[in-house]
């Protein structure tokens, strides 16, 4: 199945389904991570990384999350330790899907190019 026609199918789905459309290499994944805002010290928040580029995860938060903000992105077992800049964030029906950027390479990351 092309990458356009998952963007299609998970855009019915949820919101982060229709910000992927706009990453044209999104590919659906289902990581549990834990996100917590590097400049501020309030409590991390838990979620699933439900898409993912070579260099971007798109995920649902209920954290207030806006542009540029800097995001340490932590797996279960460590294996995922990165830092990710907010680079989109949609809202909709009280829901805020955000897609942030890896600031450096990720040796580990599960998308590659």
């Amino acid at each position: 199945m092309s990458n356009e026609a998952l963007g299609s199918e998970a855009s019915a789905g949820s919101i982060v389904g229709r910000l992927a459309k706009f990453f044209p290499e999104a590919t659906p994944v289902r990581i549990p991570v834990k996100l917590t805002r590097v400049a501020s010290e309030g409590a991390p928040e838990s979620t699933v990384i439900e898409f993912g580029t070579p260099r971007e995860v798109l995920f649902a938060a209920t954290t207030p999350l806006e542009f540029a903000d800097t995001l340490r992105v932590q797996n279960s077992d460590g294996s995922l330790d990165a830092e990710a800049s907010v680079v989109a964030v949609q809202y909709h029906n009280g829901q805020t899907a955000v897609a942030a950027r890896f600031t450096r390479e990720v040796a580990n990351w599960i998308v590659k190019p």
